[in-house]
């Protein structure tokens, strides 16, 4: 008997210290960790004590016997990663350090964001040994959450789990929390800066890359990243309208955000209601002529970015059809898990469904062709092809941060290690860009946090001067929001239906 892990692994590797016989790879120190699309467990080592499942934020890691049907495939997924040879051994993961700190606290930090990095900064903070951290946490907004919340698709909700965490730690003791405060508008890094030892800057990355090629500003073309913030309700894109009257859409990139947004663009709405999409793109989709999605890869399949876990997860998915040219997969890796992706396209059998999605690779689009609005995409080898609406889901990059240096050929704030300037330290997208899931950001933060102890114990950060600025909202405000939406849930049989709009969130707080 073994224990398997899913497709929903947030690589945040909490699983691999209790494991008593070292089955669970690539761990931390490994050469593929922060690069491995999921973890593994080698059925050959495991001895099915299941320590493992007790400590995964999201649920990903089950006994063989108990599996679903639909999680079957992993096991050969997890088979096949030790099938390389380099993998077939390895020594026990080195043991993580322990941050200890001798200089006299409290070591007060300010963190900007509250999405997955913000919440692992502050954990690790609370962790330092030898010292109290007394931890100010802001985000702009009044929902705490960032990428679980806004980024996660709203069918994923086993991977939404991993906010439970976050919540948790910025419930704990030693953490404030002020929402709504936008750094640079309401309050500025200065401020923070003379109120706090330090300021870690984890605002994630939210703008999508362009394609920069004539045709991208007619309407009917949108970034992916706008359209998954508008099914997720995010405020900024809430308002945003995407027009779903044409039968085919184009989706160009094939990452695991091209993914989802297909799905959810061929998604029934029984689907999306057992979701926490957004109400307003529930309501839209349902009404929605698309039957089609051309999703567009620029490289070949052993390129594609989407990893094998969201593929197994859309061949999955009731009544779609899945297709892709046979002269594409021409094509062999010696990558097991690569080796494995081409496999599972392979045996896609284009079935004649009413929903269907194409995969098609090797194409580089050239123009969007239209005259008041998108009608087709032209590709580099001549061809064009018809769509009402075509989103570009290519990647992601940072917006600047008020106060912060900003590279922008990269879309990140230039850091070593995390550090910025005396005082000032960046975490997660921000710091190296849009790579790695959920649980990179965990690893992330703890090299931030301890390259902020070691200066604070070298003496280079000075003792706070100021008054913390009382701006603000706390998790009171945030209680009384997610109690709204999941009331709203309950009366509609949904998980939540989330507040959208930020003056309807006051209001409710106001009364």
């Amino acid at each position: 008997m073994t224990h398997v892990i899913t497709g929903s692994c947030c690589n945040d590797a909490a699983c691999v210290p209790v494991c008593p016989v070292n089955c669970i790879h690539p761990a931390p120190g490994e050469p593929d960790f922060g690069t491995a699309e999921m973890l593994y467990i080698d059925d050959a080592s495991c001895i099915d004590c299941g320590a493992c499942v007790d400590v995964c934020p999201v649920s990903a890691i089950t006994a063989d016997y108990d599996l679903d049907p639909i999680d079957e495939p992993f096991l050969a997924l997890n088979s096949a990663w030790f099938a390389a040879p380099e993998r077939s051994s390895y020594a026990p993961p080195p043991r993580e350090p322990v941050l200890t700190a001798t200089r006299p606290g409290p070591l007060k930090v300010a963190v900007v964001g509250t999405g997955p990095t913000g919440g692992y900064v502050t954990e690790s903070l609370l962790g330092v040994r030898g010292v109290k951290a007394e931890v100010t946490v802001i985000d702009r907004l009044l929902t705490p959450g960032g990428l679980v919340r806004y980024g996660v698709a709203p069918d994923h909700l086993a991977t939404k789990d991993a906010g439970t965490s976050i919540e948790k730690v910025l419930k704990a003791p030693g953490v404030s929390v002020r929402l709504g405060v936008d750094v640079g508008v309401d309050v500025t890094l200065e401020e923070l800066a003379a109120s706090h030892h330090a300021v870690v800057v984890a605002t994630g990355a939210s703008e999508g890359r362009k394609l920069a090629i004539p045709g991208e500003d007619l309407p009917g073309s949108h970034s992916a990243v706008d359209f998954v913030g508008w099914y997720n309700g995010h405020p900024a894109q809430a308002g945003l309208e995407f027009d779903l009257t044409s039968e085919r859409a184009v989706v160009i990139g094939n990452g695991n955000v091209a993914l989802d947004v297909a799905r959810i663009l061929l998604a029934t709405p029984d689907v999306l209601r057992r979701s926490d999409i957004a109400a307003h793109a529930l309501e839209a989709l349902a009404e929605s002529k698309i039957r089609e999605v051309v999703l567009v890869g620029r490289r070949g399949p052993e390129h594609a970015a989407f990893t094998a876990g969201e593929l197994i997860g859309l061949t999955q998915v009731a009544g779609l059809g899945l297709s892709v040219r046979p002269e594409d997969l021409d094509v062999a890796s010696e990558d097991p898990i690569v080796a494995h992706k081409l496999d599972l396209l392979r045996g896609l059998t284009g079935d004649d469904a009413e929903h269907r999605l194409e995969f098609r690779f090797g194409l580089r689009p050239t123009d969007l062709l239209g005259e008041t609005s998108v009608r087709a995409v032209r590709f580099d080898d001549g061809d064009e092809l018809e769509a009402g609406l075509v989103l570009s889901a290519i990647g992601y990059r940072g917006r600047p941060v008020p106060g912060l240096p900003f590279d922008e050929a990269l879309g990140r704030v230039p850091n070593e290690d995390g550090r910025v300037a005396p005082g000032l330290y960046v975490s997660g997208w921000i710091k190296r860009g849009p790579s790695g899931g959920i649980g990179a950001n965990k690893w992330c933060a703890k090299e931030t946090v301890g390259a902020l102890v070691a200066d604070f114990e070298a003496g280079l950060l000075p003792d706070p001067t100021g008054e913390i600025p009382s701006v603000g909202v706390g998790m009171d405000a945030w209680a009384k929001i997610d109690g709204r939406e999941k009331q709203l849930g309950r009366e509609s049989g949904r998980p939540r239906i989330k507040l959208v709009d930020p003056d309807e969130q006051r209001t409710l707080l106001s009364s």
